[in-house]
């Protein structure tokens, strides 16, 4: 069974899409360890480190999910986890801007995937199984 670690991350406190994704993954028979809202990128390694998780998914519905998300794989990196599958989802950045874009600076950062506001778990669970190969 693949752990997968979730949580909202930053000063956000968006808790509804997060127990969504948990039951969805759970649904599909990952492992699912939840560290809530207002979470740190160290929370969300120490809980990966901690469970010897296989991925981490990062959610952000405030917008400024691109400023909480800057260097979080070097930080996986420096913690012995750096070949984790990152992904990251919501409304995740300040302003209107083209998703393509985003996605791009996202990926650019070291994340595996990054989805608009407004996608379907599905979409992410499928990337998530294709990723690790199941």
């Amino acid at each position: 069974m693949k752990t997968v670690v979730i949580g909202v991350i930053g000063a956000d406190v968006h808790a509804v899409g997060n127990k969504i994704i948990d039951y969805v993954l759970k649904e599909h028979g990952f492992n699912v360890v939840n560290i809530g809202v207002l979470s740190s990128q160290e929370d969300f390694i120490n809980a990966a480190i901690e469970t010897d998780a296989d991925a981490i998914m990062v959610s952000s519905l405030y917008g400024h999910g691109e400023m909480d998300c800057r260097y979080f794989r070097e930080k996986c990196e420096e913690s012995g986890i750096g070949n984790i599958k990152l992904y990251v989802g919501g409304n995740i950045v300040v302003g209107k801007h083209e998703f393509k874009e985003v996605e791009k600076r996202f990926k650019k950062m070291g994340f595996d995937r990054a989805y608009p506001p407004g996608t379907k778990i599905d979409a992410a669970v499928n990337d998530l199984k294709e990723d690790l190969g199941l």
